[in-house]
């Protein structure tokens, strides 16, 4: 049987004790089927609801990157506490720097080339990172995909100035689609492990 070369899980514990006790044991357990932890990627995070006033007392930590996304406590629309997925800031700034490098290396290319491969990694980025509350980071990326569009354009000619106007313009006949969220948060929660 062939293992994969990297799992990575989230083990959720009823109190801090019982999560320094298995974090002790865990390499110990693993070494036993011969395979081992990844030493900088593995930690404790002690992750408490925020009371009203602040972060919890012993809490060392409220937030943590886990697949792409930032981890935090928030409110719920009736005010519950409820854990909230955003997209992690490297990730971000790494999509729209594959998104800045792209438009810069293909800005001979036809607008509607060029408008096909911005719509196909926007549909992308949602398709990840579309889950409920991650609405203000999908459409601030969005707002970078055109701004990055813009600017790379703007450079194919130095007789005419690509303003705003011309830019909104250009994207009537040239559309990008607008953020959709691919699934609740509740749904992606309650998933079967696979």
């Amino acid at each position: 049987m062939k293992l994969p070369s990297a799992t990575r899980l989230v083990i959720a514990l009823e109190d801090r004790h019982s999560g320094k006790r298995l974090l002790d044991v865990l390499g110990k357990r693993l070494g036993r089927y011969g395979l081992t932890l990844h030493e900088t990627k593995t930690r404790y995070v002690d992750f408490r609801r925020r009371r009203p006033y602040g972060r919890h007392w012993m809490a060392s930590a409220t937030t943590f990157d886990f697949l792409g996304f930032t981890h935090v406590w928030g409110r719920s629309m009736q005010g519950k506490d409820v854990v909230r997925q955003i997209t992690a800031k490297g990730r971000f700034a790494r999509a729209l720097k594959s998104v800045h490098d792209w438009c810069k290396k293909n800005r001979h290319l036809p607008v509607k080339a060029q408008q096909e491969y911005l719509a196909r990694v926007i549909r992308g980025h949602c398709a990840y990172y579309g889950v409920t509350g991650n609405g203000k980071r999908l459409g601030w990326f969005r707002y970078q995909v055109v701004r990055i569009w813009r600017m790379w354009l703007a450079r194919r000619s130095r007789l005419r100035r690509l303003n705003w106007d011309r830019m909104n313009a250009l994207l009537k006949k040239y559309p990008l689609p607008y953020v959709t969220f691919m699934r609740s948060w509740q749904h992606s929660l309650s998933e079967p492990v696979r």
